[in-house]
C-alpha cells in the first residue's frame, strides 16, 4: 500500500516527536530538558499540531497536562511509527534485520 506524501509533508517529523515527548512526560518543560530546546521551540511545535488538528491537544491541570482524547488517539497510532522509523534510522538496526545479513 503506498502512502500519501503530500499527507506527510504536512506535518514535521520534529513536531511529532515533540508531541510524543510532551504526551509522555504530562510537561512541556520537562519535554524541553529532555529535548535539549526552550520551552517556546516546544509550544511553538505543539501550536503547529493544534491548528492542523483543530484540536488543543493537552489541556493544562494543576501540575500536568491531559491529553485529550484525539492526542491519546495520536500517539496510540504514533508510538508503533516512532519505533519503526527509529529501527530505519540505526544503521545497525538495519544491518541485522536485513536478509542478506551474514553476506559479503
Amino acid at each position: 500500500m503506498r502512502f500519501d506524501e503530500q499527507v506527510l509533508r504536512e506535518v514535521d517529523l520534529n513536531s511529532l516527536v515533540t508531541f510524543m515527548v510532551v504526551y509522555r512526560e504530562k510537561s512541556v518543560s520537562r519535554a524541553a530538558q529532555m529535548l535539549s530546546v526552550t520551552q517556546p521551540a516546544i509550544s511553538n511545535s505543539l501550536r503547529k499540531l493544534r491548528c492542523k488538528f483543530s484540536d488543543p491537544l493537552f489541556l493544562p491541570r494543576c501540575r500536568y497536562l491531559e491529553a485529550t482524547p484525539l492526542a491519546m488517539r495520536m500517539a496510540e497510532l504514533l508510538e508503533p511509527a516512532m519505533h519503526s522509523l527509529q529501527g530505519v534510522l540505526t544503521p545497525d538496526y538495519l544491518r541485522s534485520s536485513s536478509p542478506d545479513s551474514g553476506r559479503a
